[in-house]
């Protein structure tokens, strides 16, 4: 639509008049240089999205190695137990020669010593796979700890959200804990007019308030997402449909966050995801309403998390 209005108009200025040349020229120049913004768009849209999925298949990664570590941690348990149990049964058969006549004494000699041999081997295994054990409990008492700790600093998290966005709780802005993560979703009726990517007074107010909190949280990376309804973009201008728009808006709310000094932009990422991730249905008004959102993605950084995993392992 773009390239068809600009030849229309390049023809009616260089029918018009010799100063239409310039004009022609200028509408060339931003006919590409929109050509080159879409082009990054869309680039950037699929290292988002890549970066998106490897985070979650990390995420993935890490549980399943914990409840390994935890799958291991029983059989070495199950394991010291047979061993005891072994270990009883030796020390009472040894009980037992012990206490047999003089007359049985030479005949039991070499199974006393065979049973001495056995016995030291397996107590000599037991203690390794004490040691063992003990070592996988302290890191697997050290991994539980340091969960806990990050659900409740996201718990904290959380709260200090929802106290410093209580004005806005109500008017489209929601706050919620699930899987390790905090979700802020702001529908689009708090932060942009329809079709644009500008963020209103009231919108930047809720986006600062939040800013403010983040600031006191740098160990926490902060994915901003932006969501579309289902509706075509149909409006003219340098938007070439809901993808576009989705990460323009996405991008809109990291500039308003970078403005605060005290958050790390590397801490910080915008991806567009269309209508492609709806709450709703699209078959309601209501429903498009929920869609039309952007939801701000809290999550604790892992470093320590996988470093101990690595140790269990």
């Amino acid at each position: 639509m773009i390239k068809k209005v600009f030849t229309g108009v390049a023809i009616l200025a260089m029918t018009t008049s010799c100063v239409s040349t310039k004009v022609y020229k200028d509408l060339e120049d931003k006919y590409a240089s929109l050509e080159e913004e879409r082009d990054s768009l869309s680039s950037r849209k699929q290292e988002l999205e890549t970066m998106v999925n490897n985070l979650e298949n990390q995420n993935s990664k890490l549980l399943t190695s914990y409840e390994e570590a935890i799958d291991e941690l029983n059989k070495l348990k199950q394991e010291k137990a047979a061993l005891e149990t072994n270990l009883a049964n030796l020390k009472a058969s040894y009980d037992a020669l012990e206490q047999n006549s003089a007359k049985n004494l030479s005949e039991n000699a070499k199974k006393n010593r065979e049973l001495l041999e056995q016995l030291e081997k397996e107590s000599d295994r037991l203690a390794a796979l004490k040691d063992e054990l003990d070592s996988r409990s302290k890191r697997v008492d050290e991994l539980e700890s340091l969960i806990a700790k990050k659900d409740q600093a996201m718990k904290s998290l959380k709260d200090a959200l929802s106290k410093a966005l209580l004005d806005f709780e109500g008017n489209g802005l929601t706050i919620e804990q699930r899987d390790g993560k905090v979700y802020v979703s702001m529908e689009n009726k708090l932060l942009f007019n329809s079709g644009s990517w500008a963020v209103g007074s009231e919108g930047r107010k809720a986006v600062e308030q939040l800013g403010s909190v983040l600031a006191q949280n740098p160990d926490i990376s902060v994915l901003i997402e932006g969501h579309t309804d289902d509706d075509p973009y149909k409006t003219s201008g340098p938007i070439s449909g809901n993808w576009d728009l989705s990460t323009k808006r996405a991008t809109a709310i990291v500039k308003i966050l970078t403005e605060n000094p005290s958050i790390n932009p590397t801490s910080l990422t915008a991806a567009g995801r269309s209508e492609f991730a709806p709450v709703a249905t699209n078959e309601t008004t209501e429903g498009k309403a929920k869609n039309r959102r952007i939801e701000v993605i809290l999550t604790p950084k892992l470093d320590e998390v996988t470093r101990l995993l690595s140790d269990v392992d």
